[in-house]
């Protein structure tokens, strides 16, 4: 292959459809894998009830837009539907469930990527495997004395599940205030501590911000740290649902604890709240194990990445990674890695016309595509 595309959430399709622009034929000159058992990368697995009408903004794919959807449908089955239309318009042959288990060096220029489906060669390498496998667990002192049940956001089932218990949500982010406002209409009592003080936003929240709030985020992975998320840096927006949360004193928050004990949690001053679920939801971490053989990773512990290519090896872009984490990060990162890859692969580009040549097409010449809906 000139390229392998790991991963089909928003990312990996985005990457997917602008090779196909530039003139790369699925199959033949690229090809998408994902491990997941169906269209809709993360999405799918959202609980049922984040549904599509709570969701913090979902930018379009490149070349389709997504219409008329039901804002109280599950977000998982809008964007699940949406990334399977997708695919079949633009005909992205997404293979599917495979596991990439490593990138290695494998000489002459090439990565080779083994799959559960076999070992690719590959000129270039476009990594879009977002977070979602890869949920952070804090440690902290008696976690394993808990005599009640911890679970993190990627196991949240939704709020009947709490009905009549006490609950612990640890987590200052988007999903951690979404957990617990939707858990306290049913639990018999919760309880929200926070590392740092939470920070909640007013006002407009234009280009001009977003753009400041992505530099920050994308100066970290330039000098090779794990990238922080874009909301780290934005605050919490402050709504009408958060506002009246507040005014019920439900997102009263405590800070962290210091230890955990068989019964709840416990500060060192003292106090202790009694609990029968601890709730985690305290974020993920980029899911870049399988590059560890290429030994990209900086003494910060993360890949130092200049717009999406890193740094120390041209190959290999990282979409939705650190500040193209975001639904319009993901796309236009799509776009500037294939424009990179492009250039790449035209060093030493077959003569034109001939086979397997990256200014062939299927149906038009390079550039051209068309989405033809079934």
């Amino acid at each position: 292959m000139d390229v392998v595309v790991i991963g089909a959430g928003q990312a990996g399709l985005s990457g997917a459809y602008h090779l196909r622009r530039v003139g790369l034929r699925p199959d033949v000159d690229f090809v998408v894998l994902d491990h997941a058992p169906r269209p809709g990368g993360a999405w799918q697995f959202r609980w049922p009830s984040l549904t599509y009408g709570k969701v913090h903004g979902m930018h379009a794919l490149p070349g389709m837009e997504l219409t008329g959807a039901d804002d109280t449908r599950p977000s998982s089955e809008v964007i699940g539907d949406y990334f399977t239309s997708y695919e079949d318009a633009f005909d992205l042959r997404v293979h599917r469930p495979v596991h990439v288990r490593a990138v290695r060096e494998g000489g002459r220029g090439r990565l080779l990527v083994e799959t559960s489906e076999g070992t690719y060669a590959t000129r270039a390498l476009l990594n879009a495997t977002g977070t979602w496998d890869r949920p952070f667990w804090p440690r902290y002192p008696g976690q394993e004395t808990f005599r009640g049940r911890q679970l993190h956001t990627a196991q949240y089932p939704g709020p009947e599940a709490f009905a009549g218990q006490r609950v612990v949500v640890v987590g200052g982010g988007a999903s951690g205030t979404q957990h617990l406002m939707e858990i306290a209409e049913v639990a018999a009592g919760t309880t929200w501590v926070t590392r740092r003080p939470p920070v909640f936003r007013e006002g407009p929240f234009g280009e001009v911000q977003g753009r400041e709030a992505v530099a920050m985020v994308e100066e970290r992975v330039r000098r090779g740290l794990p990238p922080r998320s874009v909301v780290s840096v934005t605050g919490l927006p402050l709504n009408d649902a958060i506002r009246r949360a507040r005014a019920q004193g439900v997102l009263d928050r405590l800070p962290m604890f210091d230890r955990i004990t068989p019964d709840g949690v416990a500060w060192d001053d003292g106090r202790t709240v009694e609990a029968d679920v601890i709730l985690w939801a305290t974020g993920f971490r980029a899911a870049i194990d399988h590059l560890a053989p290429l030994r990209l990773r900086e003494p910060g512990g993360g890949i130092a990445v200049d717009g999406t290519r890193a740094v120390m090896d041209e190959r290999i872009h990282l979409v939705g990674y650190g500040p193209s984490a975001s639904t319009i990060g993901a796309n236009r990162a799509g776009r500037a890695a294939v424009t990179e890859i492009k250039r790449l692969l035209d060093r030493d580009i077959a003569p034109a016309g001939s086979p397997g040549s990256a200014g062939e097409t299927e149906g038009g010449p390079a550039g051209e595509l068309t989405a033809v809906h079934s």
